[in-house]
């Protein structure tokens, strides 16, 4: 067609079909797995999955919410590719309703409860606590405030400290709560604590008072991506595991 044409017309037409061919002959960005992690994983995963993309691989999409509110999502069909939780209750879940992958299940990371106060609050403790707020993960749904509720009715205290709770949607909020000072007091991983520059650990929860607290990951039923399962598999890895460590996680077999 173009040899039809005028020499002037030809470079006329070829100023306008060359950018449209070239952008024609990019390919899509690669997309990496989109993950859905509980927010205590924050700083710990994202680092991970840049360790994950410096070897050339595409980045994996990093979503972080209350373990509970992902869980609900994943049963509602989001389109993501692994789930990452803060406890085994809501993995069963998902397995119970076939939507794991199978045998792609597997306990990745331990964590700790602690006892935060904002820093610079002399509040030693809940004995303290007087009529002002405990900031706890909203106990009814989400892991880390029911392992502190746990936590709290095997020490006796559940009762009296339960009035002076403010649920939060996740640990994070949580701990934003204590280190803006509107709750003096709260119960958080051991992680989110080393995270935040804003609060002071009181006293670490004794562990035998609360269900051992596990990380199990999986790669959802529905996922096509290509990466899903080695990117799983990197997170066992003794790279990801020096990451995980350093932020302050126990790391599992």
């Amino acid at each position: 067609m173009l040899r039809d044409l005028t020499a002037p017309l030809r470079w006329l037409c070829l100023m306008f079909l060359l950018p449209l061919l070239a952008r024609c002959g990019d390919a899509e960005p690669e997309r990496g797995p989109v993950v859905l992690a509980a927010s205590s994983l924050q700083e710990a995963l994202t680092e991970a999955a840049g360790a994950w993309a410096a070897h050339g691989r595409p980045a994996p999409v990093l979503s972080f919410a209350g373990t509970s509110a992902l869980a609900r999502q994943v049963e509602q069909g989001a389109p993501a590719d692994l789930f990452v939780s803060a406890d085994e209750e809501w993995m069963d879940a998902l397995a119970g309703q076939d939507l794991l992958r199978a045998d792609t299940r597997r306990d990745l990371l331990s964590n700790r409860l602690v006892v935060v106060r904002t820093k610079g609050d002399p509040i030693a403790g809940f004995a303290e606590l007087g009529d002002r707020r405990l900031a706890l993960a909203d106990p009814g749904a989400v892991p880390a405030g029911k392992y502190a509720r746990e936590a709290l009715e095997r020490m006796g205290t559940w009762a009296e400290l339960e009035p002076r709770v403010v649920p939060a949607e996740n640990v994070r909020a949580a701990l934003a709560l204590v280190e803006r000072g509107e709750a003096p007091l709260g119960i958080v991983y051991a992680t989110d604590a080393l995270a935040s520059d804003g609060v002071e650990v009181v006293q670490e929860i004794p562990a035998d008072t609360y269900t051992p607290i596990r990380y199990p990951a999986a790669v959802l039923a529905a996922s096509q991506h290509p990466d899903a399962a080695a990117f799983l598999a990197f997170l066992s890895s003794d790279e990801a595991k020096r990451i995980f460590e350093k932020h302050g996680f126990g790391t599992l077999p």
